[in-house]
């Protein structure tokens, strides 16, 4: 059965990348092996806690002018990706303690609770806890 094994997401440097997603959103690093014959690494990051075969992020550097045009913004400023969460005031607060800046602050919906915070590039991101009949749905 199909199914997305990785979203890539267009950073300016795989090391900055790397600290902002580890050390700020507490994602574990699953996989970072240099490639020589294309000179670039393949760099994957999960959320903690994440299954074995969970979809995983690659870290990818930008390499062209259109791709580096792409970085923060490769949704048109729309929220790009959605963080759910088990504990929405956990993570919010140890987001907000290292740092993360937060673009909308917290609202409850029907939904679950959701802020939208932006990475160290601009792309925004949903963090939510979804209500257990939005999770069913």
């Amino acid at each position: 059965m199909p199914h997305l094994a990785h979203i890539a997401l267009v950073v300016r440097d795989y090391d900055e990348a790397l600290a902002f997603y580890t050390a700020k959103l507490g994602f574990t690093l699953v996989e970072d092996t240099y490639q020589p014959e294309q000179d670039k690494r393949w760099v994957t990051i999960c959320p903690p806690g994440a299954p074995d075969n969970a979809t995983t992020i690659l870290l990818a550097r930008a390499t062209s002018p259109e791709q580096v045009a792409a970085i923060g913004n490769q949704s048109g400023g729309r929220v790009f990706l959605f963080l759910a969460t088990d504990d929405f005031a956990r993570d919010y607060a140890a987001f907000t303690a290292a740092g993360v800046k937060w673009v909308r602050p917290p609202a409850t919906h029907d939904y679950g609770t959701v802020a939208v915070f932006a990475d160290l590039y601009g792309n925004l991101w949903d963090l939510v806890e979804f209500t257990r009949s939005a999770e069913t749905d």
